[in-house]
């Protein structure tokens, strides 16, 4: 194992003792490390809808570490932490990723803190020309795309790093609704350099920034006939549907769009929470990101079980991601850096979970922490 100095404890923001809001923590012990992890001290972290909703629907518990999103250091490694490519981890090698947050079965698995141990096979080397706060805002939802879009829901085809300069035409229409979340900003640019076009959903303000990132047609999910206009727009052939949004008003939209002519293909829809689909010609599924990390959690009453396959797939996916990004294939979503560090953070996800943060992601910076 390689290491330089670290403290015995040091700073985290973690479930309080109600279980349903979160605290920094000034004496938490710094994570013990396993042998295929790597200790990591976060430069900046940025807030998912997931951590607050660990949070509010009692997911977690009292001490469990908060956070999944990061950009860090690595201060220690384990004798058998490998990269994406089976390359040792070392000291001072500069990274990005995600970490499993509010964990139940593991509190220490949360990144917002000073340290943090994180499954080598599964973080990115960060390019020498991104900035941390940018490279924070990919971690979570770049796996959730690839759950969603390519290994579980959708099962697309995915990018090739060597055709991403001009992707293939493959004139299949794909839907992602909420294109202008940080997740949909992603989804976006994953389905256009596989080669699909891209048919997105968000207010009027954004239809300039979804197009920019690769989406061929918008609509406004606030008219009264979105479903219809999309089912119009691809002739009544729009097999593939991803809702980023996951509530009720969005599945609606999707069922709308989706076709009606179920006899030669069943069309799909993925989803990021549990939302009843209303119709029953569809198949319809949702993925948890978590389950990228190959060890049995609990997901409220849930109990997901440990899977190789999904291990497997996110080190893939994440050598792709590592790679298109590192040529400026990807871009990060808008994000703005909030103040405060670890302190600012409970004051980030109230905002977020009071849905007062549009098309952007909540980024901290570690050195402002008081």
């Amino acid at each position: 194992m390689s290491t330089q100095h670290v403290p015995k404890t040091m700073k985290a923001f973690v479930v309080d003792s109600t279980g349903k809001a979160g605290r920094v923590d000034s004496n938490r012990s710094v994570p013990e490390l396993q042998p295929n992890q790597v200790l990591v001290k976060p430069v900046a972290v940025a807030l998912n809808p997931t951590d607050w909703r660990h949070l509010a629907y009692e997911r977690a518990k009292p001490g469990c570490i908060v956070g999944c999103d990061y950009a860090g250091v690595v201060v220690s490694a384990g004798a058998e932490a490998k990269d994406t490519a089976g390359n040792l981890w070392q000291v001072g090698d500069k990274l990005f990723g995600c970490a499993h947050g509010s964990n139940l079965v593991n509190p220490d698995d949360g990144i917002f803190a000073e340290y943090a141990a994180v499954t080598g096979e599964l973080q990115m080397r960060l390019p020498g020309n991104v900035a941390w706060e940018a490279a924070a805002t990919l971690g979570l939802g770049a796996i959730t795309v690839g759950q969603g879009l390519f290994q579980k829901a959708l099962k697309l085809e995915l990018p090739d790093v060597g055709t991403a300069a001009s992707p293939p035409s493959r004139d299949i229409p794909v839907l992602i609704y909420g294109g202008a979340t940080a997740t949909g900003a992603l989804g976006i640019q994953y389905a256009r350099l596989a080669g699909y076009t891209v048919i997105t959903t968000c207010s009027p303000a954004n239809f300039d920034y979804v197009k920019s990132l690769g989406a061929s047609h918008t609509i406004d999910y606030h008219d009264s006939d979105a479903g219809e206009q999309i089912r119009a727009l691809t002739n009544n052939k729009l097999f593939h549907a991803w809702d980023t949004v996951s509530v009720a008003a969005s599945a609606e939209i999707c069922a709308a769009a989706l076709t009606n002519n179920t006899k030669s293909q069943t069309p799909v829809y993925g989803s990021l929470l549990p939302v009843k689909f209303p119709r029953t010609d569809v198949d319809a599924s949702y993925t948890v990101m978590h389950t990228v990390f190959g060890k049995a959690f609990q997901f409220g009453p849930t109990s997901m079980p440990a899977s190789a396959e999904d291990l497997a797939f996110g080190r893939k996916f994440f050598a792709l991601t590592e790679a298109l990004f590192a040529k400026g294939f990807l871009k990060p979503h808008t994000y703005r850096v909030e103040s405060g560090g670890l302190d600012g953070i409970a004051d980030g996800l109230d905002k977020l979970q009071k849905g007062t943060v549009k098309a952007e992601k909540l980024v901290y910076r570690l050195e402002d922490t008081v």
